[in-house]
């Protein structure tokens, strides 16, 4: 089985190389041209990003004849795929897979998943997918697995400003903040349903960095869990939530992780915040 994923897992290379997973684009088109998220250096992008304000650039998902492309060329070696994808509430990239599996068919054997999420807790799902597909897991143990990481995954930030969230329509139903409000951080979650909500909102970063880990403690109580904080160009934040995190929850593994450039589109770079996984659903894998 070959697990195949799109950039927005925040994967990086050395990761999918490990785990033998093949990453489907996801590309940012600036005014200049289109570039492959995966081709772009977090602070390379955030250059162009701060240069060409207030204009923001866009981001596209794979075409549906990309992904056929893609599969046809993984089922030369591995017919049966499982391609996991970020949240169908947040992005159309896995239909474009689903009709790239259809158009692949007889060649490749495609299943798809929907994390239902994004950034560090599809990257959760993806891992556990591969792990487990190199143990020699079957099809539907994978699934069964990934649904459970799904279920009690949860991912939580908070941004600097919505202006980019705002700006690039990724709103969803996030309340709309605008004018003043914009002022204030909110904290944002990703729902059971793979669309953003909002937990709460302070008037300052620090405030809103200890209700996210207020609301991770209230989840995960002292249960071990593996958490990577994630931030865009927000080093120092990102340390200072690392640190309050450790204090309060029951660390099993603790990473510090920049996100996708195709992410950072729409939160700009004053973004942190965490993706939390219980440590039993991920532990058997790791070994």
């Amino acid at each position: 089985m070959k697990i195949v994923t799109d950039c927005a897992a925040d994967m990086p290379a050395e990761e999918l190389e490990k785990l033998d997973i093949v990453q489907a684009p996801l590309f940012i088109q600036f005014p200049e041209g289109e570039v492959n998220s995966a081709d772009i250096t977090a602070d390379e992008f955030y250059n162009r990003l701060e240069a060409m304000r207030p204009a923001i650039p866009t981001t596209a998902m794979p075409s549906t004849g990309l992904f056929a492309e893609l599969y046809r060329k993984i089922a030369g070696k591995s017919k049966d795929i499982l391609s996991i994808h970020i949240s169908s509430g947040l992005s159309g990239t896995i239909n474009a897979a689903r009709q790239g599996g259809e158009q692949a068919k007889p060649e490749a054997n495609v299943s798809l998943w929907d994390t239902r999420t994004l950034s560090g807790g599809e990257r959760f799902q993806v891992m556990a997918a591969a792990m487990a597909a190199k143990a020699g897991w079957a099809m539907h143990a994978v699934q069964e697995r990934l649904a459970s990481i799904r279920e009690k995954t949860e991912v939580i930030y908070t941004l600097d400003t919505l202006e980019y969230l705002a700006r690039g329509g990724r709103i969803g139903r996030v309340k709309a903040l605008a004018g003043a409000l914009l002022n204030l951080k909110p904290v944002i979650r990703v729902d059971a349903d793979g669309k953003y909500s909002t937990v709460t909102t302070s008037r300052t970063l620090t405030k809103s960095m200890t209700a996210i880990v207020d609301h991770l403690y209230e989840k995960y109580g002292r249960a071990p869990v593996w958490v990577t904080v994630l931030h865009g160009r927000f080093a120092e934040k990102a340390d200072a939530l690392a640190q309050e995190i450790e204090q309060r929850l029951n660390i099993a593994k603790l990473e510090v992780m920049r996100i996708s450039p195709v992410l950072g589109v729409h939160t700009g770079p004053g973004i942190v915040g965490a993706a939390v996984v219980p440590m039993e659903l991920m532990g058997d894998l790791a070994q």
